[in-house]
């Protein structure tokens, strides 16, 4: 007992964490506090996955049924958003639109964000002419804006919500994969791809098991990262006639047709959809921001 008590003397006092202690030290709680902006988009983001959600008992009307009694009705206690020119009420046609936007935005960032990254890992690897073949295909695709791609895979594979995620997903694929591919080649020159090679193990074992693991980070802030843009290209595409067709309530939809032709008669059918655009692109944007600030190990304390 006196050697315990000599050893315990020796060590220090014991450093007690309290709950208050401990709380802080939570990942969650540490990037709220780090990152008051990026908490804020995540909180809107889930509000808007919440409405999404829940949009048939959250919507006071039915977004597809038309009322031709009730056509350009300002914003009133009966229609807070007003109606459109077909009587239809417009904020319940912006809340059934966060679903496509977020399913076309989360499918399309997904998709592309993973084919970038195992093609920018497998170029890494392997190196030499593929990598060379590979970095010349990526560098055509990023002379041309993400729209011009957009519009050209659409315009060959047709439209369709499940086409525009796809159009949407091939055209982020070049900005992911270089991005993946930088850190690929560091994972690359590690001794234990080395040692994993000398043992006998195949090249998409290591790609998969040993090198897509480690660049992770940079991954998950391109996707979401990707994210805004994706729902900004699929509002554009809509609003051009070659993304989602009517009646499907989009935001993009709603912002083409008549609320062009009516904008000074009927300004809410142009403004609560694009407020809707801007409010969640801009909520994805500082989210990935602050992902990316809150990986970046030169930034951490």
């Amino acid at each position: 007992m006196t050697e315990e008590r000599a050893l315990t003397a020796a060590q220090g006092p014991v450093e007690r964490v309290t709950p208050a202690a401990r709380r802080r030290r939570h990942p969650v709680t540490r990037f709220i506090r780090r990152h008051p902006t990026g908490a804020g988009g995540l909180f809107v983001i889930l509000l808007l996955m919440a409405l999404a959600l829940l949009a048939p008992w959250v919507a006071p009307y039915d977004p597809v049924a038309n009322d031709f009694g009730a056509m350009f009705r300002p914003p009133s206690i009966r229609h807070w958003g007003g109606t459109d020119a077909f009587g239809r009420d417009v904020l319940s046609r912006v809340v059934f639109g966060a679903r496509t936007a977020l399913v076309v935005g989360f499918g399309a960032s997904l998709l592309g964000a993973t084919i970038g990254a195992v093609i920018g890992v497998a170029s890494a690897y392997f190196g030499g002419r593929t990598d060379l073949l590979v970095q010349r295909l990526v560098d055509v695709m990023l002379s041309f804006p993400l729209i011009i791609v957009a519009l050209a895979i659409v315009s060959i594979i047709g439209t369709g919500t499940d086409k525009l995620i796809v159009a949407i997903a091939l055209s982020f694929v070049p900005r992911v994969e270089r991005v993946v591919r930088g850190s690929a080649l560091g994972v690359r020159a590690m001794t234990y791809i080395e040692a994993a090679q000398a043992i006998g193990v195949g090249p998409w074992r290591i790609i998969f098991r040993h090198m897509t693991p480690n660049v992770m980070a940079p991954y998950l802030v391109m996707l979401t990262a990707s994210l805004g843009q994706a729902i900004l290209l699929e509002a554009s595409l809509s609003f051009l006639g070659l993304g989602v067709s009517e009646p499907t309530p989009a935001w993009g939809l709603m912002l083409r047709g008549a609320a062009v032709d009516f904008a000074t008669r009927a300004p809410w059918m142009a403004i609560f959809p694009g407020l809707a655009i801007t409010i969640t692109v801009l909520s994805f944007n500082v989210l990935g921001d602050a992902l990316r600030d809150a990986m970046d190990p030169r930034l951490r304390t």
